[in-house]
Formats: C-alpha cells, sequence, structure tokens
C-alpha cells in the first residue's frame, strides 16, 4: 500500500476574530494543538488561496473549525474550497459575544467540550481512510 500523505491527520482551524468568542476560539484550537488532539493549521492561507493549506484541508482526513459567533466566517472559508469539517460554534455552546470574559476556565471547558463531542471524519476512501487518493 501506498504512503498516505494524510493519514491520521487532524487539523484544527479557529476564527480568531477580534470579539472575545473570537479569542477563545484561537485559544482553544491552540490548547488543543498544544495537547497533540490535533495539527494547527492556517484559516488565513486557505482564505488566501495558499496552495500547500488548501491541499491539507482538502486532502486531509478530519478538519476541526471553530468559529466564535454564527456568522462562521472560518466555516465559510473552508466552505469556499469544498473542504469537509466538524464545526463548531461557541456561542451555541453557552457563550455570549460581547459577555464572555476570556480566561483559562473557559478556554479548558470549551476545549473538553470539543474533544468529547468530536465525532470521526469518515472518508471517503475506505481501503486506507485517505482522503488523497494514494491507496
Amino acid at each position: 500500500m501506498a504512503a498516505c500523505c494524510t493519514q491520521g491527520n487532524r487539523l484544527i482551524y479557529a476564527c480568531s476574530g477580534a470579539a472575545d468568542v473570537g479569542e477563545i476560539a484561537d485559544r482553544v484550537a491552540r490548547k488543543l494543538a498544544k495537547e497533540g488532539f490535533a495539527k494547527p493549521s492556517c484559516l488565513a492561507g486557505v482564505g488566501g488561496h495558499v496552495s500547500g493549506f488548501i491541499a491539507s484541508a482538502k486532502g486531509d482526513v478530519e478538519n476541526i473549525v471553530i468559529d466564535g459567533c454564527p456568522i462562521a466566517c472560518a466555516k465559510k472559508t473552508m466552505e469556499q474550497i469544498e473542504a469537509k469539517m466538524v464545526h463548531y460554534i461557541l456561542t451555541d455552546m453557552g457563550l455570549k459575544k460581547g459577555e464572555t470574559v476570556v480566561d483559562d476556565c473557559i478556554v479548558d471547558e470549551i476545549a473538553q467540550k470539543v474533544k468529547t463531542n468530536f465525532p470521526a471524519v469518515q472518508s471517503s476512501q475506505a481501503t486506507c481512510g485517505c482522503a488523497c487518493g494514494s491507496c
């Protein structure tokens, strides 16, 4: 079997917007990356049409996208390249935009919710679980 370019990868993207919930989304993504739950990737690279970031997002088996609010800028960015993703909105998890204190406690709580509620994204490549087609 050929080596798969993305086998076992899980990438994480965060909104990082100006609001408190955007900052929390960014901090949650960084925490999950530091813990080894997912590898960080660059949403701005995807939005800027940087080919390497697009190839990674489209070829990766699991993309986690975290938005702070229902405007869902991160999700919309990923939809433009037709990337499969698991999407979270922090205001759907009880946070209130413009009213949430940004602290380690809330970051830890949201990171745990993401880990607990994360479904495995199934690839279209049943032979090795890879979306890159090298199997």
